[in-house]
């Protein structure tokens, strides 16, 4: 038996024309900080709101993907259409700090002096400023509809916000001590940074994509509820669970005795059911219903699945 989620998933397409405009506003920004001063560094800066303006445009065209409805082609909808996005921004990002480490290491080796490092610096925070705001709103959003690419926009643009800090204090402290070499070391930081999160990005797309469990606070809610059933008329096994951008699914066998009738079964299913969305909202749950006298039922593979106290392994002793 089966339950669907009961809604489409939520349109998110507003967040990502949101970060779409912090974007172009952040390259504009740091782009005329640069001109004004030169520095390698705020031009890595720079470098990297490109690739959010990138990676927001991907993130729309995925998120407009994943909001489709379900169809006989697709009868599980397109919600793992997020998980492409955040791979493409991860590779986006490394790209963009390989360009950022080999200019970095070409101005330490050539170093320049810096011009207008005051109006330059003013216009970069300003920037972040920007940058810290929407990846706020994004990351709210992210954990509030469970969406792997605006959590993931988000963590770039705050990841952003705090390379912006160490670029405008590596900037100043430029300005202060004269020595031009630093602002090629600022810049270089960035660059490794920007890697770091890059493959964090790539790993959990990767997660998503290879069907994943569900996250640990959530297989407990499910197990508690599971060992909280059963007793010595109803069992369950072969537990799995697994997460697809907003949906989560969960399939489980549950054991009854021969002598349920099947709409006794079925009404013990429904409730079990609405019980696991209630806890886990937007859960959609697979139950198998089996007899519990007949070895059959026991023979399922474990490898794979989520293991709880109470699951049996043979059929029950009878008198």
């Amino acid at each position: 038996m089966t339950t669907p989620s009961g809604t489409r998933p939520t349109n998110l397409q507003k967040f990502a024309w949101l970060s779409i405009f912090a974007a172009i506003a952040t390259i504009s920004l740091k782009t005329g900080a640069w001109l004004l001063t030169g520095s390698v560094g705020l031009l890595s800066d720079a470098a990297e709101s490109v690739v959010n303006l990138v990676a927001a445009i991907v993130a729309l065209i995925a998120l407009r993907v994943a909001a489709a409805p379900a169809s006989q082609k697709f009868p599980y909808g397109r919600a793992k259409a997020e998980y492409f996005s955040a791979a493409v921004e991860g590779l986006m990002i490394m790209v963009a700090a390989v360009v950022i480490i080999v200019t970095s290491v070409e101005r330490f080796l050539n170093p320049k002096p810096l011009e207008a490092v005051g109006l330059g610096l003013g216009i970069s925070v300003l920037a972040s400023v920007i940058n810290g705001v929407v990846a706020m709103v994004l990351l709210r959003a992210g954990r509030a509809h469970r969406s792997l690419t605006l959590t993931a926009d988000g963590k770039h643009l705050m990841t952003d916000l705090v390379t912006s800090a160490g670029v405008v204090i590596g900037v100043a402290l430029v300005w202060l001590t004269g020595w031009d070499r630093l602002d090629s070391i600022v810049a270089f930081a960035v660059g490794i940074n920007i890697i770091i999160t890059g493959v964090k990005l790539l790993t959990e797309s990767a997660a998503g994509l290879l069907d994943a469990t569900l996250p640990p606070e959530e297989n407990k809610a499910i197990i508690d509820i599971l060992d909280r059933r059963t007793d010595g008329t109803v069992s369950f096994h072969g537990l799995m669970t697994r997460v697809a951008g907003q949906q989560r699914y969960a399939t489980v066998h549950v054991l009854v005795p021969c002598e349920w009738t099947v709409k006794k079964g079925h009404d013990y299913i429904h409730d079990l059911e609405e019980e696991l969305q209630a806890a886990v909202p937007g859960l959609r749950v697979l139950s198998h219903l089996e007899p519990d006298a007949d070895p059959l039922s026991y023979d399922d593979n474990p490898t794979g699945r989520l293991v709880f106290d109470a699951e049996r392994t043979e059929p029950p002793q009878r008198n």
